[in-house]
């Protein structure tokens, strides 16, 4: 199954548990009364991806709710990777809100993004990274660096996947405007970006000035595509201090339409400049 990080396996694992329970009619209380050791509280917390799963309680719950052993053995084998660290839940540089996205992002089959105001972290230059974490202010004098240095291992990351993952983004065209680290830091980076460009996974355009208002004023936001039917696509919006993750298929309907708007309203990136 492809998923990744152990908050993204216990997403997974849970969405799978629940539709088991609900199909059987089962409310999270009964469950808990057929005294297999698992509260209803504890219940809710595996359910909703909070938590690791050992592998006795799936295969405790899949008894309970007549599940075949094939899919036993499947659910079980995901229960072990609810504990499996990947290289971004371990690091207390990340904060928890955004360890979940990190790991959605190296399970995406795409991801669609518009920015009005920043080059996405997927894109960035080392320096253009530098001028943006530096403009933060952080009291901590090391932090800039060391956020630096996880950007662009998640930029390896995802570049040594395979297949690699389809991103489409768009570009506010202030964001090629704004002077992000001084000229010369911003020259590099829109090279870079049209160097990126030309690669087949990758598709970057930019919504000029003279589009007017458009569709996503409200601000940034993402959409990430999954192959498996069981993993729900995901609109991320991102603040300073959390984010949000949206499944509910009318709020990505919503998110597609607004991205195809602002598409259709934005040029290429080469024929941009």
């Amino acid at each position: 199954m492809p998923v990744t990080g152990q908050r993204v396996v216990r997403r997974a694992l849970g969405r799978r548990l629940t539709r088991l329970r609900v199909a059987t009619g089962k409310s999270r209380r009964e469950v808990a009364e057929a005294k297999l050791g698992i509260s209803e509280p504890t219940l809710h917390r595996i359910e909703t991806g909070k938590v690791p799963v050992t592998v006795a309680n799936v295969r405790a719950l899949c008894w309970l709710y007549g599940v075949d052993e094939s899919v036993t053995d499947g659910l079980s084998d995901l229960a072990l990777g609810t504990s499996q660290e990947e290289w971004w839940d371990a690091n207390p540089a990340l904060p928890d809100w955004f360890k979940l996205y990190v790991g959605l992002e190296a399970s995406a089959s795409a991801i669609r993004t518009y920015e009005g105001e920043v080059v996405p972290g997927e894109l960035q230059t080392e320096q253009y990274a530098r001028a943006i974490y530096s403009a933060e202010q952080s009291l901590d004098g090391e932090a800039t660096e060391r956020h630096v240095k996880l950007r662009m291992q998640r930029q390896a990351a995802m570049a040594a996947r395979y297949p690699k993952p389809r991103l489409i983004t768009v570009l506010g065209q202030g964001v090629l405007a704004r002077q992000v680290g001084g000229p010369e830091v911003l020259a590099a980076q829109v090279a870079h970006l049209c160097e990126v460009a030309r690669q087949e996974h990758v598709e970057i355009r930019v919504l000029p000035w003279s589009a007017g208002a458009h569709a996503a004023m409200a601000g940034a936001f993402r959409i990430m595509d999954f192959e498996d039917p069981e993993d729900p696509d995901v609109v991320y919006l991102e603040s300073h201090v959390g984010a949000l993750y949206l499944e509910e298929p009318a709020e990505v309907r919503e998110y597609r339409r607004i991205f195809e708007l602002i598409t259709a309203a934005s040029v290429p990136i080469a024929d941009f400049r």
